[in-house]
């Protein structure tokens, strides 16, 4: 792709951003024992000294709890929402009802993220974004994803990956400790991925007929199922002009679970098998209810994207990039790119000493072939600065530096052809860099998902003008389920996104 070549040039960019950051802190905690001794007594006076029990040695924390704790820090920790925790615990009493399987128990953790994912750890600990949350139009679509996570855990998929993810560790650690070849390092280890993406494949399919039967048997629309996964596929191709940048909260469903025409077929089938279309239960009146005013999109304390204007009120600072560019907001960078990747951008930060000049950093091999007569300092806004011009093979790279309270905030643009007009554009973007009025921070809220009650005349895109995202009409459909050519009934509720 495009995008990752822009940045072939660029080495040791840190993971940047001090507000999208999410680290486990592990802490070592040391025992402390206490010991004494006693001079003799006369016998009149003798006691039985009363001395304090050693303190306990920390209890190892679970596997399972470093995952759920590993999982929460990628995914913007938890999301809570008393009327969908509702929705999910009584959709998951059901489905463990039906699925024959009254032993397994499950928890099911709401995750932060805007993205649409879901997944399933062997203890039976099932996770769900609000992202996917928002996307579904009904409690038959939800069950479809919980019993298909369910299916993970019942044909012990879950416990297979994990045990395979383990092997694979190991062969790579032999390759780097033990073999000399690098061919033959490299084919051990492309034989060990190979083997785990295979065997995912065949266990998503398996865990769709699972999830279907355990759905149509607590009495859910079967057809959920495929209505689904068709708008989880609508929902990655409004994202397929964007790359995740590695970004696990950029990571959708379809990553992570690879799905294909096959699938949606295949899911078809398995709901004829129970029933005809229109047939279980759907309550969307009921499933939307509960979605009215959940958060939509980024969270605030992680950085808005407006357009082309990015905002942090966090942190304090805004920015906002040449016409033309769409920004992705990550957990390393915020990135952009304009005309298929023919332009491209990306804002991070790393703290760098006081007393080093910019100028200095800019040559200091964190991106490389910088042109030395280029760099000078400067100003933005008042805040120091530095910029200087870097070339590589295919593309020329515009550079600044900014320092802004205890941070540097690193601008690297890009482009293919970097004529007088693309750098101007760049200089102008990078001047709009500066601090947030108070107004403006405490006008940055999050987006939320609002029902709207169709009235007689309104049209799709009647109601699309009304959404606070981009592409507003093609994010409505999806949103709501909707074909290209739908029509709206008056009395039915829609979906909208507004601040």
């Amino acid at each position: 792709m495009e995008k990752s070549g822009v940045f072939e040039a660029v080495r040791g960019i840190k993971r940047g951003s001090a507000a999208r950051q999410s680290r486990l802190v592990l802490l070592a905690l040391a025992s402390l024992w206490l010991a004494g001794c006693a001079g003799t007594l006369p016998e009149s006076q003798s006691k039985v000294a009363a001395l304090p029990d050693p303190p306990k040695r920390a209890e190892p924390v679970p596997a399972a709890q470093r995952e759920h704790q590993r999982i929460l820090a990628a995914y913007g920790g938890a999301y809570h929402n008393a009327q969908l925790e509702t929705v999910l615990k009584t959709t998951v009493d059901k489905l463990v009802a039906a699925s024959g399987k009254a032993d397994l128990s499950y928890r099911v953790t709401i995750l932060n993220s805007p993205a649409v994912n879901a997944f399933a750890l062997p203890t039976g600990h099932l996770y769900v974004t609000r992202g996917l949350l928002a996307l579904a139009n009904d409690d038959s679509e939800l069950a479809s994803v919980l019993s298909h996570e369910m299916a993970h855990v019942i044909a012990r998929h879950a416990a297979m990956r994990e045990d395979q993810a383990r092997q694979a560790a190991i062969v790579s650690r032999v390759v780097n400790d033990v073999l000399n070849d690098p061919q033959m390092g490299a084919l051990a280890l492309a034989k060990s991925k190979i083997a785990l993406a295979s065997f995912s494949r065949a266990q998503e399919i398996e865990a769709d007929g699972i999830g279907v039967s355990i759905a149509a048997k607590a009495g859910y629309d079967p057809y959920g199922a495929s209505r689904f996964l068709t708008a989880m596929g609508r929902n990655a191709e409004l994202k397929s002009g964007m790359a995740s940048g590695g970004d696990p909260r950029s990571i959708d469903f379809l990553s992570s679970h690879p799905s294909t025409p096959d699938r949606v077929k295949n899911a078809l089938a398995k709901a004829r098998e129970y029933t005809s279309p229109g047939s279980g239960n759907r309550d969307r009146r009921s499933y939307l209810a509960a979605t009215e005013g959940m958060a939509y999109g980024e969270d605030p304390t992680e950085g808005l994207i407006r357009g082309r204007t990015f905002l942090h009120p966090r942190l304090g600072f805004t920015f906002t990039a040449p016409e033309g560019f769409v920004l992705d907001n990550t957990a390393q960078a915020v990135l952009g790119m304009k005309d298929n990747g023919s332009q491209a951008l990306r804002l991070d930060n790393v703290r760098v000493p006081a007393d080093q000049k910019l100028t200095d950093y800019l040559v200091s091999g964190w991106i490389e072939k910088v042109d030395p007569r280029t760099v000078q300092d400067t100003t933005i806004n008042g805040s120091p600065a530095a910029t200087a011009i870097a070339k590589g093979d295919q593309w020329s790279f515009r550079l600044y530096v900014v320092r802004y309270g205890e941070d540097v905030y690193r601008f690297v643009f890009a482009a293919k052809n970097r004529t007088a007009d693309v750098d101007r554009a760049f200089r102008q973007s990078v001047s709009s860099f500066r601090r947030m009025t108070q107004a403006e921070i405490d006008r940055a809220r999050p987006l939320r998902v609002h029902l709207v009650t169709v009235q007689p005349g309104d049209t799709p895109e009647k109601m699309a003008g009304r959404m606070a995202t981009d592409h507003q009409l093609a994010r409505f459909l999806v949103l709501n389920g909707l074909s290209a050519n739908a029509t709206l009934t008056p009395g039915d509720e829609v979906k909208i996104v507004t601040e």
